[in-house]
């Protein structure tokens, strides 16, 4: 008989094999600030190869979301788990590449130092480089110029270098498309699908002014809390 169950045990696995954990899921996710709810309860998943495009007007929470996501604000409620893992800090440092709206870098040091130092502090992509990824966003020819002598949108693009050269196959990014012009959006939608066409995944915000990454997109609907 226990040999008879082994056997039946082992057919029903090959049978019903389990699905593999979404790259992020969010289950009952909720915050407030002050006592005001900003948003929540939340449940959605992100797999790998997809994008998660998170829409609404301002005060929805959309940057809020995002900034909980990577651990930089704590929930009120709720569970993230990375790969079926609950999101603990080394995780996320790990699995996740936040694009925020302000471009994260040091103002007195050079544009290819910034890349340098942070590849050192947090890894890079395999066989990509600081240099290459400037050239990758147009920003050749600055990679001696201090970050602060950079115009807004040039410190996007070397944001977005930043993004690129980051190992983290999820990455957050917080309207992505701000202060940039057309070929810099475009360059973020071609970045968004390399990035999914490497198995990575992305969260992307956006007050809905831009066309979503041409690449497997689902939606998700934020609306200020009354």
């Amino acid at each position: 008989m226990p040999v008879k169950s082994k056997h039946m045990s082992d057919h029903n696995v090959s049978d019903h094999p389990i699905p593999p954990s979404p790259l992020l899921a969010v289950q009952g996710l909720r915050f407030a600030r002050n006592e005001t709810p900003v948003f929540g309860p939340l449940d959605f998943a992100v797999d790998t190869g997809e994008a998660l495009l998170v829409q609404g007007g301002n005060g929805a929470g959309k940057t809020t979301l995002l900034r909980v996501l990577a651990g930089l604000l704590r929930a009120d409620a709720g569970r993230v788990e990375i790969d079926g893992a609950k999101a603990r800090s080394d995780l996320r440092a790990r699995n996740m590449a936040y694009l925020g709206h302000l471009p994260g870098l040091k103002a007195d040091l050079p544009a290819l130092q910034n890349l340098e130092f942070l590849c050192g502090l947090h890894g890079r992509r395999h066989r990509q480089f600081p240099a290459s990824a400037m050239a990758i966003v147009g920003l050749s020819g600055y990679e001696d110029t201090a970050v602060r002598h950079l115009s807004a949108g040039q410190k996007k693009r070397l944001g977005l270098a930043r993004l690129w050269l980051s190992p983290a196959p999820l990455w957050l990014l917080d309207e992505p498309y701000a202060n940039l012009d057309l070929e810099g959006i475009n360059l973020v939608n071609r970045m968004v699908q390399a990035h999914l066409r490497s198995h990575g995944a992305a969260l992307i915000t956006t007050h809905g002014a831009y066309a979503a990454p041409p690449v497997r997109t689902r939606m998700l609907e934020l609306e200020a809390v009354t």
